[in-house]
């Protein structure tokens, strides 16, 4: 090959969006039937997604090569493992690589000024010298999506805001980083704060979802909601771990 040939590979960084597993026990078994569980309750939401093992809170032993087989039967796949000493060892003889976790992103807070917060100017007294302003941070628009979703597709809005303008109809998937807002029937699934901000909050003009979540914290809408949520304009926010949803206006 020549010096001017391009090469036929190259390296650049890069931000993966990955499904982060938290194991609270090692026992395989307890394991496995809370992983059926979980896939069941969401359906596809987590399907082809990769994965990172967090099992920093074990100590006990963990059988990494059944449960990786676990997760990938399931259409999940582990790409690295958060664990520490004979863990963390033998995660990597399984193929696991160990990987470090950044914190969540924290969106900051706009906050309006209030009107008593604008100085009254004298007229009489000479201007001041005007300060030199820091530029403001401009945070990233938020996506907005004028169309219906229909079942199978899906909707990733990265470090910003989702507006949807249209019905997100059964089986169709909306995941933002931030908040999630539909103007229209909200029929499927619905993840805000996917990378972990649990300020991030649900906003629907019609709830009746399939599956709610915020934070990686979900809920499975396995029956109507109650008549003051169903179809109904609706907030939905994390309040002690817990999702809870609140109707709009009257």
């Amino acid at each position: 090959m020549s010096e001017s040939s391009s090469p036929a590979l190259d390296f650049k960084s890069a931000n993966l969006y990955a499904v982060r597993i938290v194991l609270h026990a090692a026992d395989l078994q307890s394991l496995t039937d809370a992983l059926d569980k979980r896939m069941h309750d969401a359906g596809s939401f987590f399907e082809n997604e990769p994965v990172v093992i967090d099992a920093e809170q074990i100590s006990d032993p963990v059988d990494w090569t059944a449960l990786v087989q676990a997760l990938r039967d399931h259409r999940l796949y582990p790409i690295g493992v958060v664990a520490e000493g004979d863990n963390l060892e033998a995660a990597r003889q399984a193929g696991l690589t160990g990987v470090e976790l950044s914190s969540p992103i924290v969106r900051p807070a706009s906050t309006p000024a209030a009107d008593h917060e604008v100085p009254v100017v004298n007229p009489a007294a000479p201007a001041p010298e005007p300060a030199a302003a820091a530029a403001p941070e401009i945070a990233p628009a938020a996506m907005v999506v004028r169309r219906q979703l229909r079942s199978g597709q899906r909707i990733y809005a990265r470090n910003t805001d989702l507006i949807i303008i249209g019905v997100v109809g059964h089986g169709a998937e909306v995941i933002a980083d931030g908040n999630i807002h539909v103007y229209g029937p909200l029929r499927g699934k619905a993840m805000a704060g996917a990378r972990g901000d649990e300020s991030a909050r649900i906003f629907a003009s019609q709830l009746d979802p399939e599956l709610l979540a915020i934070a990686g914290i979900y809920r499975v809408i396995e029956e109507r909601l109650d008549p003051a949520q169903h179809n109904r304009p609706c907030l939905v926010q994390l309040e002690n771990d817990k999702l809870e949803i609140m109707p709009l206006g009257k």
